[in-house]
């Protein structure tokens, strides 16, 4: 196929694992990338061989078909309105808007041009959740009853250099790191029906423990743990609890329970294994995988998925409606607890097709 010309915006941490990724794909070609910060363009441009341009000329290019969207969330529709606007199909990091409303305007704006909306976390195409799908799909733990989805930890203040905006309106642990876990569970369960929740903020400011920044206090302004339940439209009931304010626990990231079995899923934010299985109450068994894409970090397979799916006209499978769908969850988590009781959640989205077993790699259809 003829790969998908594509630009690169934001330089930041996540840029250099889908720079990294992406030569492995053979329907994409990385042509260009930048950053408001040149220095931060140039950089990566040293590291990986690719030209480094403004903003401006990357979206001006002609030959530049799509637009991957690697800047901070609240950036994330500005960015695409533009891209759109210059006749590119745009791509983003999780997640899709910090709001509904906003995302909104990315669906109008593609929809004006006929062109695609496609969003990150693409880990659930991974060996891993393709997997646990195909097993899901199977019959292995008969109907899916309920289930468990934990993302605790103390916070990213730890480990970034510039935190800041993860403690922002827009950031917090639900935006941030709910992505993966919500789009995980929706490819193998299907949409959710409504959702309720309780919130608190632990801190109300945080310490930077590393770079240059190392020992400034910053503001925390959002909440940073999120409980909630959530009942998905075929009847599963799933207990969901992210966290900026736990240093240790034991519990796993993500567990299904059917009336035949249960089934333990690895970390959605990882690309790999393992799957565990318990039939009818029997000891965890470790699965083989049955799918590629599971010995390492496949950021930019969503948007080699795209690549594929405007060349042969299918669905691409991180579409819009899907990331859209996880948006409006993650708004009713954490606006339920202000509305003491059950929030209803509008929009539906298809679970994304699964992905044939036995690719040959660099490819996302059998063709």
């Amino acid at each position: 196929m003829e790969p998908l010309t594509v630009g690169i915006i934001g330089c930041g941490n996540i840029c250099g694992a889908y720079l990294k990724a992406a030569p492995g794909f053979e329907g994409l070609r990385i042509k260009a990338i930048a950053d408001i910060d040149p220095a931060a363009s140039e950089a990566r441009a040293d590291e990986f061989g690719v030209a480094a341009i403004t903003v401006d000329a990357l979206l001006a290019d002609p030959q530049i078909e799509a637009v991957v969207n690697l800047t901070t969330p609240q950036s994330h529709v500005p960015v695409g309105l533009q891209a759109l606007a210059a006749g590119k199909h745009a791509y983003s990091e999780k997640p899709l808007a910090v709001s509904t409303v906003e995302a909104a305007r990315l669906r109008d704006a593609a929809g004006a041009g006929s062109l695609r909306v496609g969003c990150a976390p693409d880990t659930f195409l991974g060996g891993g959740q393709q997997t646990a799908r195909k097993l899901l799909d199977d019959g292995a733990i008969g109907r899916p009853l309920s289930g468990t989805a934990f993302m605790m930890l103390r916070g990213h203040e730890r480990w970034h250099p510039n935190p800041d905006f993860y403690y922002q309106p827009g950031g917090g642990p639900m935006l941030d790191m709910g992505p993966y876990y919500l789009t995980a569970l929706i490819n193998l369960l299907g949409p959710v029906r409504r959702v309720c929740s309780m919130t608190s903020a632990g801190l109300s400011s945080r310490v930077i423990a590393s770079g240059a920044r190392q020992g400034e206090v910053i503001p925390v302004e959002t909440d940073t743990h999120i409980a909630g339940l959530m009942e998905f439209n075929n009847g599963a009931i799933v207990t969901i609890v992210t966290s900026f304010d736990v240093w240790r626990h034991d519990h796993g990231p993500l567990e299904l329970y059917g009336d035949e079995g249960s089934m333990r899923i690895p970390d959605p934010n990882t690309f790999g294994g393992p799957v565990h299985l318990s039939r009818s109450g029997a000891d965890w068994e470790e699965v083989p995988l049955t799918h590629g894409y599971a010995d390492g970090n496949y950021r930019s397979i969503g948007v080699a998925d795209l690549a594929h799916a405007i060349r042969a006209r299918r669905p691409h499978r991180a579409g819009f409606d899907l990331a859209y769908h996880v948006l409006e969850v993650m708004e009713g988590l954490l606006g339920a607890s202000d509305a003491g009781g059950m929030v209803e959640i509008a929009s539906r989205c298809e679970r994304p097709a699964a992905l044939p077993a036995g690719l040959v790699p660099g490819r996302l259809d059998d063709a």
